[in-house]
């Protein structure tokens, strides 16, 4: 730690250091006033036998202490605490400063030097090779996006990438095209967003990929931006600059029920299922989307939309945020197999959510504990309903 100790005891803070931290926060930690309600909302309390201490992460923040250590790599952004905190404090902001300290004094996990050298040499985190990106839609006939479309449908690194995930991807097309949306995509010219360099405190790298997607959106014409996963639009909605003055960046679950609310998307056939929905963290508590993902399954004749004990503000995070992606989370120590357990309680047939880390992480945790619940993507339950007999089951993993 940046202190000493002298001989009476006392402790005293290295000035050089304090300064340091309190810029890197810009004070967001000053308000704090060390209820402790953020480490008891924190759900790393619910798998590990010690918890993580937020309390600790946000005074060492207002003193100017360093060494937090493991704990500031095991936090997953997901807002619960800033949910919670009765003083406001934006404590996932405040934990990314802390990780763009550790980044600057080369402290960070060695895990997380791959993800960032991913999204330099491939432009994504997956370190998958830039002319690949756009395979997934290869059959599709997809059109580039021109400054006349409606939309410019930004499809991200996971959905690209991720032959799971490149399901959801297809059947965001599918029900673009049924609606009759004219769309676009940047082909293999589309970059990361960079939210997963922001998420683990890399600010400096961010800001360089946010200033140069900035003025791509810009010079293509881009003013309706919908994305495939919650992470994408968060970063688009709250770090990226309104250079054009019409940049408008939308989680597809919000274009989706705006479709459905104008008729230009209706569902005509019945689809009987019992489904429960998990509310993604960044679409959620991060992003206030609540009710549109639940208006689509509600729109579709035959979905029994029932809910879990923790949905809404208070859901349980899947464990996949804040990096977490990119690194080992020990078994036994994985939110996702308790959300597996509180899903199954609902006796649903199937668990649906909106966010491809989410899926990712859900999935696992089903398989692992031999539950036998599919987890679909909402646009996925939603293209089952426009077509009865596809050839293949949308949420069968590839």
């Amino acid at each position: 730690m940046n202190i000493e100790e002298t001989a009476d005891d006392v402790l005293r803070l290295d000035d050089a250091a304090w300064e340091q931290v309190v810029q890197a926060t810009g004070g967001a930690a000053a308000p704090c006033y060390q209820c402790g309600v953020c480490t008891a909302s924190c759900p790393w309390g619910l798998v590990k036998q010690e918890p993580v201490s937020v309390r600790k992460l946000v005074r060492s923040a207002q003193l100017g202490i360093d060494g937090w250590g493991e704990a500031l790599w095991l936090c997953t952004t997901c807002g619960l605490c800033e949910e919670r905190c009765p003083r406001g404090v934006p404590i996932t902001d405040v934990i990314r400063s802390l990780r763009g300290i550790s980044w600057r004094q080369r402290q960070e996990p060695a895990d997380l030097r791959n993800l960032l050298w991913g999204v330099y040499w491939d432009g994504n985190p997956w370190g998958r090779p830039p002319s690949q990106r756009n395979q997934w839609g290869d059959e599709l006939d997809l059109p580039r996006f021109s400054a006349g479309d409606e939309v410019l449908y930004y499809v991200g690194c996971t959905a690209s990438y991720d032959r799971r995930m490149q399901k959801i991807a297809r059947s965001l097309v599918a029900l673009f095209r049924e609606a009759g949306v004219r769309f676009g995509t940047l082909g293999d010219d589309e970059p990361c967003c960079g939210e997963s360099v922001a998420s683990v405190g890399n600010r400096e790298y961010a800001q360089e990929i946010i200033d140069r997607n900035a003025k791509l959106f810009e010079d293509v014409g881009a003013a309706t931006v919908v994305t495939t996963s919650p992470h994408c639009f968060e970063m688009f909605a709250r770090r990226y600059p309104n250079l054009s003055g019409r940049f408008r960046p939308l989680h597809y679950t919000q274009y989706v029920a705006q479709l459905i609310d104008q008729g230009r998307l209706s569902f005509e056939h019945e689809l009987q299922m019992r489904v429960t929905y998990h509310d993604p963290c960044y679409l959620g508590r991060h992003s206030g989307v609540y009710d549109e993902p639940r208006r689509i399954l509600e729109a579709i004749p035959g979905i029994e939309l029932v809910e879990m004990d923790h949905n809404r503000a208070e859901a349980l995070c899947c464990g996949g945020g804040g990096g977490r992606m990119w690194t080992e989370t020990a078994a036994g120590e994985r939110f996702a197999d308790l959300r597996a357990i509180e899903a199954a309680k609902t006796e649903a047939e199937a668990l649906v959510t909106a966010c491809s880390f989410c899926i990712s992480c859900l999935d696992d945790s089903l398989k692992t504990s031999g539950m036998e619940m599919p987890v679909f993507d909402v646009s996925e339950v939603a293209v089952m309903a426009l077509n009865a007999k596809l050839a293949e089951p949308v949420g069968a993993p590839a």
